[in-house]
C-alpha cells in the first residue's frame, strides 16, 4: 500500500497526528506492531487515563532543549483534548494538581475508542496492527521497488513493502516492555545519523541495599506525605515504602531528575518542626511517652522503625537535648543514596530519547532530512508524573499531523 503519510506506533501521539493528517485528506497508513491501537492508553491510570493536566507549562517537562516544548503545547492545549472528549460525552474529573481522569471505570478504553473514531471519520487513516517492521529507508535507496524514484521513504512489514512522502516515528521508548515497547524508535534515528539524548528510565520506583532494605521492606505498604530532594529538584507529594524500597509519586517524580550516585534527601514530616515540638511537649507533657507523640504525626508502624533505629525508648522527659535532635534531623533530613532504580520494567516513560537539536520545534520535522518527524516519547521530552506526557504525546503529534 501506498499512502502520503506512514506513521510508525499507534499510541496517543502516533493517532493524534493520524487524525490530524487524516482531516487535511492526506492518506495515511499507521503501523503497529501490538494486535490493537492505543496499549498503553489502555492501561493507564488504573484503567482511568489521566489524559492530560490542567496546569501544564513547559516547565513541567525534562530536556536538553527545555524550550522545545513550547511550540506544541502552546497549539495544542488541555482544553483542546478536553473538547475533544467533551465532545463524545466522556465524564471526567480532576483528582488533584489539575490531573485529569475519565470518570467511569475502564474510560482509558473510552479514549481509545474516540481516537480510533477520530481516524475513521476521516475517512482517509487506515490503521494496521500485528504488522511488524522490518526495514525503513529512503525510498531513493530502494532500486527497483515502488517509489523507488520518488523522494520519501519505504517500509517493509512482512514482506510487503510501503512507500510514502513522509514518514512520523511514534515508537514510543522502552518503558513498560512487557507491553511491547523497545527502542526501535532509536534505531531507525541511529540508521539516518541523528543524535539521540540516552535513553533511561524515568517515572520509576527507587531500588535500596543492605540496611535500609531491610528497613522499608519492613515498612512495605507505609505511605505518608514527605519533601522528596535531589539536587535543584523537589517534590511534595505522598510517598510509598515498598519490599524493593521506595514508590509513590513524590519518588516517581524525583527519580527522572536522579543519576546513579546522586543523593536524595527526604523530608518525612513537612510544614513541620519537629524538634522545636519535641522540646515544648517534654515540658508539658513529660510522662508522655515519645512514641504515642510521633504516633501523632507519622505512621506507627515507621515512628516505631525510627525509634528503634536511633534506640529512642520511653517519655519525653528522658530524652536529651542531643537525642531530639537528631531524631529531628532524622525525620526531616533523611539523606541516602539510592542503590538504583527498578529499570524499564516499571519505568511509566523513557527520559532522553531523538534529540531535538535535529527537529523542527514546530512541526517535529527533523531540520536536514525533510519528510522524517519524531513525535511523542521517543523524543527527548519527558513530563512529570501527572498527565503531562500525554498532553505532550496529543500536542506533538497534531503539531505533525498538521504539515506531514
Amino acid at each position: 500500500m501506498r499512502a502520503d503519510v506512514i506513521i510508525l506506533g499507534a499510541g496517543a501521539a502516533g493517532l493524534m497526528c493520524a487524525i490530524e493528517a487524516g482531516k487535511r485528506g492526506r492518506s495515511v497508513l499507521v503501523l503497529e506492531k501490538a494486535n490493537a491501537p492505543g496499549e498503553k492508553i489502555r492501561i493507564s491510570g488504573g484503567g482511568r487515563c489521566n489524559f492530560t493536566n490542567l496546569h501544564t507549562t513547559p516547565s513541567d517537562f525534562l530536556s536538553e532543549n527545555p524550550d522545545f516544548c513550547r511550540s506544541a503545547l502552546a497549539r495544542f492545549t488541555p482544553g483542546d483534548f478536553i473538547d475533544l472528549v467533551e465532545a463524545v460525552g466522556i465524564e471526567w474529573h480532576e483528582k488533584a494538581l489539575g490531573q485529569l481522569f475519565c470518570t467511569q471505570a475502564g474510560g482509558a478504553r473510552l479514549i481509545v475508542q474516540l481516537l480510533r473514531d477520530a481516524c475513521d471519520a476521516t475517512d482517509h487513516v487506515t490503521i494496521a496492527c500485528k504488522a511488524a517492521v522490518s526495514d525503513v529507508r529512503p525510498a531513493e535507496s530502494a532500486s527497483g521497488e515502488p517509489g523507488s524514484n520518488e523522494a520519501g521513504f519505504v517500509v517493509v512489514t512482512d514482506g510487503a513493502v510501503h512507500p510514502c512522502s513522509s514518514l512520523v516515528v511514534a515508537t514510543g521508548g522502552p518503558s513498560i516492555p512487557k507491553m511491547g515497547a523497545t527502542g526501535f524508535g532509536y534505531q531507525i534515528a541511529a540508521q539516518f545519523g541523528l543524535p539521540v539524548v540516552e535513553p533511561v528510565p524515568a517515572l520509576v520506583p527507587f531500588t535500596l541495599s543492605g540496611a535500609l532494605l531491610e528497613q522499608a521492606a519492613g515498612l512495605s505498604g507505609v505511605s505518608l506525605p514527605v519533601i522528596a530532594a535531589c539536587g535543584k529538584a523537589r517534590f511534595e507529594e505522598a510517598m510509598l515504602f515498598t519490599h524493593r524500597g521506595l514508590s509513590g509519586p513524590a519518588v516517581l517524580q524525583l527519580s527522572s531528575y536522579w543519576s546513579p550516585g546522586d543523593e536524595v534527601t527526604i523530608n518525612l514530616l513537612p510544614g513541620s518542626d519537629l524538634e522545636g515540638l519535641i522540646t515544648t511537649m517534654r515540658r508539658e507533657t513529660p510522662k508522655r511517652a515519645a512514641a504515642a507523640l510521633l504516633g501523632d504525626y507519622l505512621p506507627k508502624r515507621l515512628v516505631a522503625a525510627l525509634l528503634g533505629e536511633l534506640g529512642v525508648h520511653g517519655p519525653l522527659s528522658q530524652l536529651s537535648s542531643n537525642a531530639v535532635t537528631v531524631l529531628a534531623g532524622r525525620v526531616h533530613r533523611w539523606t541516602f543514596v539510592p542503590a538504583g532504580t527498578e529499570g524499564w520494567r516499571t519505568a511509566e516513560v523513557t527520559r532522553g530519547g531523538v534529540s531535538t537539536r535535529v527537529l523542527s520545534s514546530k512541526t517535529m520535522e527533523c531540520r536536514n532530512l525533510p519528510g522524517l518527524y519524531f513525535i511523542g516519547e521517543v523524543v527527548d521530552v519527558t513530563g512529570h508524573l501527572g498527565g503531562f506526557n500525554f498532553q505532550w504525546a496529543w500536542a506533538s503529534g497534531h503539531a505533525a499531523g498538521q504539515v506531514v
